[in-house]
């Protein structure tokens, strides 16, 4: 579990192509010791596990689904990417409650500075915009967000302050990126509770429950 609270940024320092799975090296400046493996971790908002550790970073292998569901696919040496930490039980809860586990792939639309602060418009997956409500909470490449507006059928505007701007990978973003979207918690139960009981009717493709 995180907070979407992301800690620092790193680089991809390599990327394996293995037989079935990457092998992706990841770069941070600052945490020797902070890991051990087998540790969860937080990349762009997608929970992997250090599978190695290096001098200056660690190392994570991404499995079909994951390079799939998740922008980790598209990595190349050089890639910035958010960094995140496991909760530990008793840590102060800043962002949102986040699993880790990327619902889907959304594409950047753009960002505009808007005097001192930004705002980004985010093109959504359907299957994520049914849990998203304004004022509600997003994670968007790991970052907890709060959902300011939604613009347009399958947009999602998001208020970024200067930190975020700066301290994560948001803010290097160009129209038409992809990123990793989890949409909330919350949100997911009780649309899933809704569908079971008949309330809202299944997606086409969906199994039935």
């Amino acid at each position: 579990m995180f907070t979407g609270i992301v800690e620092t940024t790193g680089r991809v320092g390599a990327v394996e192509v293995l037989a079935r799975t990457r092998r992706i090296r990841i770069d941070v400046e600052g945490w020797e010791g902070a890991l051990s493996e087998g540790d969860s971790v937080a990349v762009d908002g997608a929970c992997l596990t250090a599978v190695a550790l290096h001098p200056g970073g660690f190392a994570v292998d991404v499995i079909g689904t994951t390079l799939e569901r998740t922008i980790a696919g598209t990595y190349t040496p050089g890639h910035r990417v958010n960094l995140e930490r496991a909760l530990r039980m008793g840590d102060r809860l800043d962002g949102h409650l986040v699993q880790g586990h990327v619902d889907g792939i959304g594409h950047l639309i753009q960002i505009v500075q808007e005097g001192e602060f930004w705002l980004m418009d985010v093109e959504v997956p359907g299957e994520i915009l049914d849990v998203t409500v304004v004022h509600g909470s997003i994670a968007i490449n790991g970052v907890s967000l709060t959902v300011s507006e939604l613009p347009a059928p399958g947009v999602c505007r998001i208020g970024l302050i200067p930190y975020t701007y700066e301290h994560t990978n948001l803010g290097s973003l160009r129209g038409g990126d992809p990123v990793n979207i989890e949409g909330d918690m919350i949100g997911k139960f009780v649309a899933r509770v809704l569908e079971t009981r008949g309330a809202v009717p299944r997606r086409q493709g969906e199994d039935a429950p």
